[in-house]
């Protein structure tokens, strides 16, 4: 399984803002989205999308103005990894089925693989909500492996 540019995109700029934010002085200083785009080398009008919905959700505040931007919402350890995912409309499945307790088979049955691809999905999602965006920013997932 795979996710997306969106999903991807967004956990890389909010991770971006994240260590941003705590390099900074004051930690209040919004950051712009030109200069997210230029650092993670992603496209100004797709990081726009994607901070509308990261917005709606919770995740970011705006300023505008001078000295406008984003910041976090709250702080880095308190954001997870999946919350950021799932704001962008990502779902964390794997199976191919659209609606829940309904199969992918033409007659409504579950294929043959249905819970070994549903049960990934989980395990990916579990997976997704132990990591903060302090742990990625901290280069703490390196040091998980080896525990």
């Amino acid at each position: 399984m795979r996710l997306s540019t969106k999903g991807r995109y967004a956990v890389m700029a909010m991770a971006d803002l994240a260590r941003r934010q705590a390099s900074l002085a004051d930690g209040d200083r919004a950051v712009t989205l030109a200069d997210i785009a230029q650092r993670q080398q992603i496209s100004l009008s797709y990081l726009e999308q994607l901070f509308a919905r990261l917005r709606r959700r919770g995740l970011v505040t705006s300023l505008r103005g001078p000295g406008g931007g984003y910041l976090l919402a709250k702080d880095a350890a308190e954001t997870n990894i999946a919350d950021i995912v799932l704001a962008v409309d990502e779902p964390l499945r794997a199976t191919r089925c659209r609606t829940q307790g309904k199969g992918c088979m033409l007659k409504g049955e579950r294929c043959i693989t249905h819970d070994l691809w549903d049960e990934m999905g989980r395990h990916l999602e579990s997976y997704l909500a132990s990591v903060t965006l302090a742990d990625l920013v901290a280069g703490r997932l390196a040091s998980r492996e080896a525990a």
